[in-house]
């Protein structure tokens, strides 16, 4: 009764992993790793590792995937997958851009690390149990020079995580998760801009989790940006982009709950590198910088 997927506090950096149609919207190739410490000071809990690369070909197509590990515990979720986005023109100034991506996931259980109550049980073993599974998602992305929107569910096929064949009852299943997101980028003058943006996350039975974000631009180098989400933490991120194409990222989440009696927060580090720039953007960079210019 909780979100399967791993959450980064740095998601307006790293959208391409909430959506895969965000792919091939910029006017550049850009690669960037997350690397998430959950709940610091509990034991076991969650750590995240994500690499993602999406960029555009042609005047119209994006291409990327990512791999990632999430271990919790004595769980451990590893997968990756390959998407394919289209942009259409609606309007001189506003595109659509559907995308899906396709990939595999693997769900790892160690047992020696788990204390039953009854010994047993017949849907765990002692050693280490493994499934893997295919696994999909699909996206909208509507966006122009200063707004942004996205809608995108993954884990479409919700499969059923079994590790025994001559072993039917089993209620772990990947459920669907949905995301909504979006964002505006206003220019205070010739230093400084804000940009508004939100993240709407549900799964069923989970209530629906909120995360508005605020974040302040300074010279399209320098951010500093400050977020809630509803029942667990407020976060400030800050980010520095170097001759506009290697950003660095730094996150903490201050822990709201209960939970904040036994941790200290949440840490998230993000680097990120552009490359192979295309002369005629496809979109001005929804990140704290513009695309970086090139000449004819």
């Amino acid at each position: 009764r909780a979100q399967q997927l791993p959450q980064f506090s740095q998601y307006l950096i790293n959208d391409y992993v909430i959506n895969p149609a965000i792919a091939g919207s910029r006017n550049y190739f850009e690669a960037k790793t997350n690397h998430r410490y959950q709940w610091v000071g509990i034991t076991d809990a969650p750590r995240t590792y994500i690499f993602s690369l999406n960029g555009p070909i042609y005047k119209t197509m994006g291409v990327g995937g990512y791999v990632f590990t999430d271990i919790t515990g004595p769980t451990r979720r590893t997968g990756g997958q390959l998407s394919y986005t289209y942009h259409f023109k609606i309007s001189e100034t506003i595109k659509l851009g559907l995308g899906t991506s396709l990939g595999v996931l693997q769900f790892a259980i160690d047992g020696a690390k788990i204390t039953g109550k009854e010994i047993g049980d017949i849907a765990l073993s002692s050693g280490i149990q493994s499934v893997t599974v295919p696994d999909a998602a699909a996206g909208a992305y509507v966006y122009s020079d200063k707004w942004y929107f996205s809608v995108s569910a993954p884990q479409l096929f919700r499969n059923n995580i079994q590790f025994f064949s001559d072993y039917k009852n089993n209620l772990s299943r990947l459920v669907n998760h949905y995301f909504v997101m979006g964002g505006y980028r206003y220019d205070i003058n010739e230093s400084f801009a804000v940009a508004p943006s939100f993240l709407v996350k549900y799964v069923s039975p989970v209530p629906v989790q909120i995360e508005p974000t605020l974040r302040v631009i300074y010279k399209d180098q320098v951010w500093i940006a400050g977020s809630y989400r509803t029942q667990d933490a407020i976060t400030v991120c800050i980010g520095y982009t170097f001759q506009k194409n290697i950003t660095f990222g730094y996150s903490y989440d201050m822990t709201m709950t209960n939970l904040k009696n036994y941790s200290s927060g949440s840490h998230e580090v993000m680097l990120g590198i552009r490359f192979m720039a295309r002369k005629k953007p496809a979109k001005p960079s929804t990140d704290a910088e513009p695309a970086p210019e090139t000449k004819e």
